[in-house]
């Protein structure tokens, strides 16, 4: 029988253990007056620990990239709230407003204007000025103060505007000189017809893209987290990526890599200013805010212009899907295939609810789910929906007019 043996020796007595291929041994203890025989069962081997399953990501965990730690996967949505009631600049209301819903993982503001020919809108914010970020910087600094992530959302206007809400020496561009269909909001005059845009030179077009690199430079010393291009939604950007829009024939215009062109310029000058790691951007292709729409061969536009963001390493795509809101649906075969097609952050809008959200993350289709109207009435919509608390229904009527009524006087649950 196979056996091994060890041997101990003790005061007055030796013991010898004899290890057999069964699962015992046998002890012989050896005195100087006799001889002992014991068998002594081997212990039972203990079980290997079960590994715990994979658990998909849910809303409420942690995310991390090298260059941004977010506290959960929400995002709140840039929404345009019109509060900069001076001057196009941030004001004491605005940081209260951003530092209640600091609990966000990651808020994106408003649109905010790069330049003077983008305030399409009464009392937008911009930043392109030193009185502008130092509002921005007591935005940034609320928020930070609360444990928040905080990105600007640079957006241009272009065509969509009306020229009494620019400015003095601003002018209406965009990339043909074609009207956008419909009217516009002024404090002015209210109701009026969108103005005629000055179709951009080629000048032009370079000055555009130094303001936004300029603007990122200047979101930088107002302490934001990053920046987040708008190439969504019909505004300057997307009027040069949308064929239904841009008929120009040159080199920003006429092909795919002509509309993409422009986009790409932006991106490429803002990375160069502060470095892909805090650069993002906004598309809503199939999108028909502002008169864009479908076209012909518009998701392999898309694939191409998404390929080469995915080239230039920026930090996130923030892709929104208006179907909530009546426009056509992104299929969710192209929202993958762009999913696929891009290397970094991925975020999806547009609808989400709780649930909807948790799935979308388990079904790995986003990194990060970004949230809209529910933030504008749910100052703490994170602890609402961790906590299955009901949430409150924003009064639409407040959305876009100045003041403190129904923007920072919507209470947390807490205080209800």
């Amino acid at each position: 029988m196979p056996c091994s043996v060890q041997r101990h020796q003790l005061r007055h007595q030796w013991q010898l253990k004899f290890a057999v291929s069964a699962p015992c041994s046998y002890l012989i203890y050896i005195t100087e007056h006799q001889i002992q025989f014991k068998l002594e069962p081997e212990p039972e081997p203990e079980p290997e620990p079960e590994p715990e399953p994979e658990r998909n990501p849910m809303l409420f965990d942690s995310f991390s990239v090298p260059s941004l730690h977010l506290s959960n996967r929400t995002v709140m949505s840039p929404m345009t709230r019109n509060r900069a009631v001076v001057a196009n600049t941030p004001n004491a209301m605005m940081a209260e407003y951003y530092a209640q819903r600091a609990s966000a993982g990651l808020i994106i503001t408003e649109g905010t204007s790069p330049s003077p020919n983008g305030l399409g809108y009464p009392r937008i914010p911009g930043l392109f000025n030193a009185a502008q970020v130092q509002g921005w910087k007591s935005v940034t600094d609320a928020v930070h103060a609360k444990g928040g992530k905080i990105f600007i959302q640079l957006m241009h206007t272009g065509r969509v505007s009306n020229v009494v809400s620019l400015p003095p020496g601003a002018e209406v561009v965009g990339p043909v000189s074609d009207i956008c269909p419909g009217e516009v909001y002024t404090d002015v005059n209210g109701m009026q017809p969108y103005s005629l845009p000055r179709a951009m030179a080629a000048l032009d077009i370079a000055t555009a893209v130094e303001e936004y690199a300029q603007s990122a430079r200047l979101a930088i010393e107002a302490g934001f987290d990053g920046v987040e291009l708008h190439a969504a939604n019909g505004y300057l950007i997307e009027q040069f990526l949308n064929a239904n829009v841009n008929t120009r024939t040159d080199d920003f215009g006429g092909s795919i890599n002509g509309r993409n062109r422009f986009a790409l310029e932006v991106v490429r000058a803002t990375v160069a200013a502060i470095g892909a790691e805090r650069v993002g951007i906004r598309l809503s292709p199939y999108g028909v805010f502002n008169s864009t729409g479908t076209y012909p061969d518009q998701e392999a536009q898309y694939l191409a212009f998404t390929q080469a963001l995915s080239e230039m390493k920026i930090l996130y795509l923030h892709v929104l899907d208006h179907a909530a809101m009546g426009a056509p649906p992104v299929p969710a075969a192209f929202k993958t295939s762009l999913r696929n097609a891009f290397k970094g952050v991925f975020i999806l809008a547009g609808g989400f609810d709780l649930a909807s959200a948790e799935t979308a993350l388990a079904e790995n289709r986003a990194d990060l789910i970004a949230f809209g109207r529910p933030f504008i009435s749910n100052p703490d919509l994170v602890e609402r929906m961790r906590t299955g608390k009901p949430l409150t229904e924003p009064d639409q009527t407040t959305f876009y007019v100045p003041g403190a009524t129904g923007y920072t006087d919507y209470p947390s649950f807490a205080t209800t």
